[in-house]
């Protein structure tokens, strides 16, 4: 019996060294996993700097929208392998071999994250250049030219009609101004025909009014033949002085009747000085008189 315990015994110590290491290893695999596989932190997400621009670009653009980071998925550390079950020797009965005790478990530390030094900055997208189309630059350019040469030839127009507007306002008040003139000589030529012909009937009515009276004092002087047929004329040309004195008297047209026309030209000797009017300039129309008496009137 003792020398098949003996050799039980050294059997199966080496089996039992090998079990021990085999779970040590299995243990710091467990550990390295819980270590380095595992991060029991829960760091909140870091704030994200942005460069402001003072002046945008012309053609706005959306900013690009950055992601968050993503976040790290834990995962669930491998099951421990597990032997699989050897038959057992038989246990020698003096010798109790102590049982490995398992390695402790450290504390799974969690490596510190290091926080990112690069600020991240949102740079705008180049801006496009927009290639301008020369032909639609010509043609606005010419239908620019042709608005601005209808607005001259409207200003021109304008000007044309105000000229015009004005010279006619001037023709106008030439005209106005030329009738009013000739109106006004009108009046004064009508207001002057009326006054010469008020000074013409005044002088009229003046050298009337003298002869009427000349007669008058002539008639007075003569002495009729009686019983003369009919109504004998006789006419006389008589010149007068200034003053009424007579030059000469002659007869120019006889009665028929010698009788008539001695008394006639006696009766204008006798009435001398003739009456002449107050004014010298009417005495021309009194210096040759033509006298006619009616022998009966």
């Amino acid at each position: 019996m003792s020398v098949t315990a003996l050799r039980n015994s050294s059997y199966s110590e080496p089996r039992i060294l090998l079990a021990g290491v085999l779970a040590g290893l299995v243990h710091l695999v467990f550990i390295a996993l819980l270590i380095f596989g595992l991060n029991w932190k829960d760091h909140p997400p870091e704030g994200m700097m942005v460069e402001i621009w003072t002046e945008l670009p012309k053609p706005i653009q959306e900013p690009v929208k950055t992601q968050p980071p993503p976040k790290q998925q834990t995962k669930p550390a491998p099951e421990p392998l597990k032997p699989k079950p050897e038959p057992e020797p038989p246990k020698p009965e003096s010798v109790k071999p102590e049982p490995a005790k398992p390695a402790p478990r450290q504390a799974a530390v969690t490596p510190p994250v290091k926080k990112p030094d690069i600020t991240m900055q949102q740079k705008p997208e180049p801006i496009k250049e927009i290639k301008p189309d020369l032909e639609q630059q010509k043609k606005k350019e010419q239908e620019r030219l042709k608005e601005l040469e209808k607005q001259k030839e409207l200003e021109k127009k304008k000007e044309l009609e105000k000229q015009k507007e004005l010279e006619k306002q001037k023709e106008l008040a030439a005209q106005r101004q030329r009738e009013q003139a000739a109106k006004a000589q009108r009046e004064a030529e009508a207001q002057r025909a009326a006054q010469q012909a008020a000074a013409r009937n005044l002088v009229t009515n003046e050298i009337s009014k003298y002869k009427a009276l000349i007669l008058a004092k002539i008639r007075s002087r003569i002495v009729m033949p009686p019983d003369l047929p009919g109504n004998p004329i006789a006419e006389f040309s008589v010149t007068l002085l200034p003053g009424g004195d007579i030059l000469d008297v002659r007869l120019t047209k006889s009665s028929g009747h010698a009788v008539f026309d001695n008394a006639v030209e006696r009766a204008i000797f006798l009435s001398k000085p003739l009456p002449l009017p107050p004014d010298p300039a009417l005495f021309h129309e009194f210096r040759n008189l033509n006298i006619t008496v009616h022998y009966r009137e």
